[in-house]
């Protein structure tokens, strides 16, 4: 059986993390991985005429370097890939443009691990031999399409974060070398009635917290590094409560892609950083990094995600929260 408790799959033969690429915007350059990152990238239009075009540029190009770095342009089955605007657009036409037989997911900023997750179950299950899986998000779009146009100049409440421009592109392999991942744990839907659209820490804390415990039971792995996407400092302050609360506590070896990729003191970015791209380029340019250089042994990566839209915030819907977990060893 490939299946371990109630909600983790356990992958049989091994799934390489092959090889990843990340591009980040100006403000994401500035922060304490500035020297990560594949590529960073000044101008937020990037040469093109609108936000969402130009994250569209930031994903395709992630795919097209990552795959020309590893020549594998003719080799890759199957495209995983997501993004936060509508309809996933940067992730359809980015596929248009790359030709790959293409699933397109949504699961807002828990893409990342969404995709890995099921690239590797995939792969394992003998469906495929290489999986390209990407997400991107830009903070310019992000804020238009959820919050206010940047045009009209609101003022952003404490709790809220910073969407991170940038893209991550990971390869899964069946064959070559680098971590592997060994267990998946896809997440339920948890929502707390929690109605702030500002305040999205708060709304994926408790998803985030449900399917870490849920993995660390199914598994019975002491990880060395335990990582959530996107809580910022709100939402992980409440799963470390919620973990200290239930005597299972986390906290020396927890950390959150919000709160590691900006420097908190000395960048506005209030409680942290967010969006599909938050994970994806800190799994990618920092814990990748990390695995490969064998300063850990495993890693418990978890991508988060608030599952709302603008119209059901509108029409005051509480915000629905889901967090996948990807267990990976170095």
């Amino acid at each position: 059986m490939k299946k371990l408790g109630k909600q983790t799959f356990h992958m049989k033969d091994n799934v390489f993390i092959r090889d990843v690429y990340t591009i980040v915007g100006s403000k994401e350059g500035e922060g304490p991985l500035k020297n990560n990152f594949d590529m960073i990238i000044e101008d937020s239009l990037w040469g093109e005429d609108s936000w969402e075009k130009s994250e569209l540029k930031f994903q395709k190009t992630a795919a097209e370097k990552l795959l020309n770095k590893n020549h594998m342009q003719s080799k890759i089955d199957l495209l995983i890939s997501g993004d936060l605007l509508n309809q996933i657009t940067s992730s359809s036409f980015s596929a248009r443009d790359l030709q790959i037989p293409y699933i397109g997911v949504y699961g807002a900023c828990s893409t990342m691990a969404l995709t890995m997750g099921l690239g590797a179950m995939l792969i394992d299950g003998g469906f495929a031999n290489n999986i390209l899986c990407v997400t991107s998000s830009h903070f310019c779009s992000a804020e238009r399409q959820y919050r206010l146009p940047l045009e009209m100049g609101g003022q952003r409440h404490m709790s809220a974060q910073w969407t991170v421009t940038g893209s991550g592109a990971v390869l899964l392999s069946n064959i070559g070398t680098g971590p592997t991942i060994k267990n998946v744990t896809f997440g339920k839907i948890e929502d707390l009635g929690i109605k702030d659209a500002n305040n999205m820490g708060a709304a994926m804390a408790p998803a985030a917290y449900s399917s870490l415990k849920q993995h660390i039971i199914d598994t019975g792995i002491d990880y060395d590094l335990i990582v959530t996407g996107d809580l910022g400092t709100v939402g992980k302050g409440i799963v470390n409560k919620m973990f200290n609360e239930d005597k299972m506590s986390i906290e020396k070896k927890y950390d959150d892609c919000g709160t590691i990729i900006y420097d908190l003191e000395k960048q506005d970015v209030h409680a942290g950083g967010s969006g599909c791209g938050c994970s994806a380029v800190v799994f990618g340019a920092f814990l990748y990094k990390k695995l490969l250089k064998k300063e850990i042994k495993n890693l418990l990566f978890t991508s988060t995600g608030a599952l709302h839209s603008p119209t059901a915030t509108l029409q005051g819907e509480s915000i629905p929260g889901i967090a996948h977990c990807i267990g990976i060893e170095g």
